[in-house]
């Protein structure tokens, strides 16, 4: 039997629209790739939408096109959100922080059209558009297109401002159904080629809604939102399109991800709710322990992209009374999935009890199915010791990948993450390791994050990553890298000494390397594989220079 409900479709420019009408002049401040501070409304920011959408018409950019972004945090990325989806193209959003090879293979494999990029990746834009002979032309997010940089990029070149000023502030959108493509967004790619999720309008939509649930960030017309994880990730994990929806004002960083250009942002404009991955908190950590700083205004920082290390969610609390909120998703999740957000049944907790569930990834919000599975795909138990690949299946979860088959990640109905995880019974998810980064040694399993996490809490030490690296018998064996933090000294015997009772013995790294630094993508994340190279034969040299 049909329902009698009217057709309507979920379309990611009705979330700007929402926000027009509930909180027309709620802000959206940006820090301008110019150096400046700039601040409008949401009801200025879908006039200028408007008029973008007008500008991509005479282009004539055809429905599925794509369209890439080379762009930092900013309101003229934001616009190109929503306009870009709104008249049926696809955004395109791309990692500047990557090579100009892996961008054009990247945008080759998107068959982008057109390219909108910062004035501040000139540079990299001309080494991108000279492989790419097919791009139609180049948009600069700027006021005039007289950058010395771009002169060489292919024809034809506009300028962001006067390529929309003369256009109407109003635009009939075209009525898409809600399963037209609006989102590409290509994986990290810390191992081989990245792969691209394609995500529609329901399936932005709806995680917009879930997004800005009391399940996941619970935005509300009084939160002050500032997303430090960039808008070429993964739709800077949902913030553009769930900030409109909860009538939140929204801090955009633009490029400033310095510790300084954070405080200043946060103490200006009352940041309350942040929004990024471990390294950029402790990044702010160190400023603010380095210049005796505090954070008075912020309440909340949502964690995601790595785990949540037991020493930063300790110092967050006790030192700024700010609360760790862990996230956890994929660019194939949408990307958030799970949180453990300040519960008046969590926040009852004894304190060190509570610390270890804000170390989990938190529980699944609505719309969200999680498994873990044994090696045979049978289900595990959930009862938090019992560890599985996690699975995962919901709304805005991808069920394959842009122009890939991929049997082995996508299989009955569920995406399988490559994660090991535990589930305890009551929900709480933790991520035990990646599947390729779990050490196996003499046929058993060492968690790397494990003894990162009791590593983290060391008051020397700033970060840490542990390895698995061949081992003559017991075929892998855990190293330990570790970054002190500045002015202070470590060394091994210390780390050894704090170790000591906290992890089993057999866990017990075979060596300790102190580091002035460690590898991360663009998005944060450590890139452990880059590292298992660099140190794979790393014991068995030592033992034979023995």
């Amino acid at each position: 039997m049909a329902a009698a409900m009217q057709p309507s479709q979920l379309l990611i420019i009705d979330l700007l629209r929402h926000g027009v009408r509930r909180h027309p002049q709620q802000e959206v401040v940006s820090r301008r790739i110019e150096g400046d501070i700039h601040r409008y409304t949401y009801q200025d920011c879908y006039a200028r939408t408007c008029q973008l959408a007008h500008a991509l018409d005479e282009l004539q950019i055809k429905p599925g096109e794509r369209v890439a972004t080379l762009a930092w945090n900013t309101y003229r990325h934001l616009e190109l959100y929503y306009a870009v989806s709104g008249i049926g193209a696809v955004l395109h959003t791309v990692n500047p922080r990557l090579l100009a090879e892996q961008i054009a293979w990247i945008m080759q494999d998107a068959d982008a059209q057109w390219l909108f990029v910062d004035a501040c990746f000139a540079e990299l834009a001309n080494a991108v558009v000279a492989q790419l002979p097919n791009l139609k032309g180049v948009v600069v997010l700027a006021e005039s297109k007289q950058q010395p940089a771009l002169a060489e990029v292919a024809t034809p070149l506009y300028a962001y401002e006067p390529f929309i000023a003369d256009q109407p502030t109003t635009y009939t959108w075209p009525a898409l159904h809600e399963d037209t493509a609006a989102l590409l967004c290509y994986t990290s790619g810390t191992t081989g080629h990245p792969k691209g999720v394609l995500s529609s309008h329901r399936a932005m939509v709806l995680h917009a809604q879930a997004t800005a649930s009391a399940e996941l960030l619970d935005l509300r017309a009084n939160t002050v939102l500032m997303p430090m994880v960039a808008m070429y990730h993964a739709g800077a994990w949902g913030a553009p399109y769930a900030a409109p929806l909860a009538g939140a004002k929204l801090v955009l960083p633009g490029s400033g991800m310095s510790g300084a250009d954070m405080h200043e942002l946060i103490t200006k404009e009352h940041v309350n709710v942040g929004l990024g991955v471990p390294t950029i908190w402790l990044t702010l950590h160190n400023h603010l322990s380095e210049k005796s700083l505090n954070v008075p205004s912020l309440e909340r920082v949502c964690v995601g992209g790595a785990a949540s290390p037991l020493g930063l969610v300790k110092t967050f609390d006790q030192q700024y009374d700010v609360y760790w909120q862990p996230i956890w998703g994929m660019t194939e999740t949408g990307p958030l999935a799970c949180s453990a957000p300040p519960e008046p049944s969590l926040m009852a907790l004894p304190t060190e009890q509570r610390y270890r569930i804000q170390t989990t990834a938190g529980r699944a919000c609505f719309g969200v199915d999680m498994q873990i599975v044994n090696a045979d795909g049978e289900p595990q138990p959930h009862d938090g010791e019992t560890s599985g690949e996690l699975r995962v299946r919901g709304p805005w979860i991808a069920s394959s990948y842009f122009q890939r088959d991929d049997p082995d990640t996508f299989a009955e109905g569920w995406l399988a993450t490559g994660d090991i995880a535990v589930i305890d019974a009551q929900g709480y998810m933790k991520v035990v390791d990646r599947k390729k980064d779990v050490i196996k040694s003499g046929g058993e399993w060492i968690s790397s994050l494990d003894i990162e996490n009791i590593c983290s809490q060391h008051p020397a030490v700033n970060e840490s990553c542990v390895i698995g690296v061949k081992h003559p018998k017991w075929d892998e064996r855990p190293l330990l890298l570790v970054v002190p933090n500045k002015g202070h000294q470590l060394d091994k015997a210390t780390l050894y000494e704090f170790l000591q009772g906290k992890i089993a013995k057999w866990w017990m790294p075979d060596d300790i390397l102190i580091v002035t630094e460690l590898p991360h993508t663009g998005t944060g994340k450590l890139v452990k594989n880059e590292l298992r190279k660099h140190y794979q034969n790393y014991l068995i040299e030592s033992q034979d220079a023995n």
